[in-house]
């Protein structure tokens, strides 16, 4: 393989990455070497974290620092142990791609798979030939199939929410899943999906695209929340089940949820929608983009182009500090951080230093290799396109009308044209005067007016016979409560009399965002009194 490639042997290779010195090759050396082909297999070795091993394989790196210091420096070089553990994984993913590829396992265990070979005509004009959904059901689909609950996830789950026989590890709402539960086995049919555009067991980015044999990654197509709820549709008419119960979701989870009520209101009864938002709005917004800028300038992104050679972990990593910022608290985090340090007996560092700094740099290290990241990529731009007004309804619709009615070869040559549309502004933003701005922009509803924009209203409309459920949490940054109460405002505005608001303030929840995941009394006990 490598020698076809011209590039080194594989012996020569895994003997050079044998060696201390190598850990402090430079990224473009190290991608100069033909990585062989991914492997699905991942290398518990890249699982653990590097603060158990970095200091045994980082010293040579330090001591090529420390052999640059003249003898009369006034002050000794800073070790940067974070740096040194960034070396150490890329060296650690070469050394493995020898034999196995570089490429983690996005799987979390066993689940079951739903094929589609009729095509998906995605919303911005894509088109994929066939598709697979991921997805795990729990409890049992009664005789006239009405007692099913579709499960909706947040940006980075799979469709393992709950264990399973075939896969008894703890599923990411255990508690909320189960006899008794909130969503009772003993009552509902439950099904929860991994989205269109994902990477545990969905077709996403990592997919082999069927016209090539080759992965599709930055190939994939653009695609919108709505987009993932027609395909969980397809899959639903393959169990033969025209009406859910209800639609439940939190996070992005819950804008889905409210976007199969708009889209198939006929085929839904009760709608629960919790930490959700009916529009992504700016802050959200620019929170996801500053993750995908730091993943993009990843020099092993390779636009996209990464599975046959190193994921980019780094970049991966520091993405997911940033989303954990929006996903919790300051005020849990005065509890449990404060402004101490990790070890405040050594001097100050500027690699992870306080506690919440060691925190952080934990939940990226655990996350780096778990998320392809071009399905990080996809799927938070869905989020970011995420608009249940009107206007942005009509527009979508209209679009998706012109790309049926187009042949294929029309199709291929529109979405050719529209690949090179993307180009920054000749000029950069200027604020423009304020009065312009509050003519041009909405403002949270809560703190403007009475009355939610009639946009919204308008497109919020399909769902005023639907009961609903929509849930907010005072101390969520991401989510803030006001749209869950923006929400809430638009459907009674548009004519709905069942719509139950629930706000969870600060002197019940400090955990922000991540309230839905963790607190079954006050999110589980309104959702369990909800469904009845």
């Amino acid at each position: 393989m490598f020698a076809r490639h011209g590039a080194i042997s594989a012996s020569r290779l895994a003997r050079s990455v044998g060696k201390p010195t190598q850990l402090s090759w430079t990224t473009p050396q190290i991608r100069q070497l033909h990585l062989s082909p991914l492997s699905r297999a991942q290398d518990p070795q890249t699982s653990r974290s590097f603060h158990d091993t970095t200091s045994q394989r980082a010293q040579p790196a330090l001591a090529e620092v420390e052999e640059q210091q003249t003898p009369d420096s006034s002050n000794p070089a800073l070790q940067f142990p974070c740096l040194d553990a960034r070396e150490a994984r890329t060296a650690s993913l070469s050394n493995r791609s020898v034999s196995s590829g570089p490429e983690p396992s996005y799987a979390t265990g066993s689940h079951r798979t739903w094929h589609s070979h009729a095509p998906l005509l995605l919303d911005w004009g894509g088109v994929l030939p066939q598709f697979t959904i991921a997805y795990e059901s729990w409890g049992k689909l009664n005789e006239d199939k009405s007692n099913a609950i579709l499960l909706h996830t947040g940006l980075s789950a799979s469709s393992h929410a709950h264990s399973t026989e075939a896969n008894p590890k703890p599923g990411w709402w255990e508690k909320f899943i189960g006899p008794g539960a909130p969503l009772d086995t003993n009552k509902y049919f439950i099904i929860c999906t991994n989205v269109i555009g994902g990477c545990y067991g969905s077709t996403g980015p990592s997919s082999i695209d069927p016209a090539d044999g080759q992965n599709y990654a930055t190939r994939f197509p653009i695609v919108t929340m709505e987009d993932m709820v027609r395909a969980q549709f397809r899959l639903l008419d393959g169990f033969g089940i025209e009406k859910l119960y209800a639609s439940v979701g939190c996070s992005m989870g819950g804008m889905q949820s409210l976007a199969a009520g708009v889209l198939f209101p006929e085929r839904i009864g009760k709608i629960v929608s919790v930490s959700g938002c009916a529009r992504s709005h700016p802050y959200s917004i620019a929170m996801r983009h500053t993750q995908r800028q730091v993943l993009m300038m990843d020099p092993n992104w390779a636009r996209g182009f990464y599975y046959n050679g190193i994921p980019p972990h780094s970049g991966m990593k520091l993405a997911r500090e940033i989303a954990t910022v929006t996903y919790r608290s300051g005020p849990e985090w005065e509890q449990r951080f404060g402004r101490r340090r990790a070890d405040p007996s050594r001097p100050p560092a500027l690699c992870p230093d306080f506690l919440i700094e060691t925190y952080l740099d934990h939940a990226g290290e655990k996350f780096c290799l778990e998320y392809d990241a071009n399905s990080l990529l996809y799927v938070s731009k869905a989020m970011d396109l995420f608009d249940l007004g009107q206007e942005h309804q009509e527009q979508m619709s209209n679009l998706r009308q012109q790309n049926l009615s187009h042949s294929p070869a029309d199709q291929n040559e529109a979405r050719d044209s529209r690949s090179c549309s993307l180009t920054l502004p000749a000029e950069p933003y200027e604020e423009q005067p304020s009065e312009t701005t509050t003519k041009s922009f909405s403002e949270p509803v809560s703190s403007t007016s009475s009355r939610p924009p009639d946009d919204l209203v308008a497109g919020l409309s399909p769902l005023r016979n639907h009961p609903t459920l929509v849930m907010g949490v005072a101390s969520d940054i991401l989510f803030p409560a006001w749209q869950q109460r923006e929400i809430a405002d638009t459907l009674r505005a548009a004519g709905n009399h069942r719509v139950t608001h629930v706000e969870l303030g600060e002197d019940t929840s400090l955990f922000g965002h991540d309230t839905f995941l963790l607190d079954l009394q006050h999110i589980g006990g309104n959702i369990r009194s909800f469904l009845g």
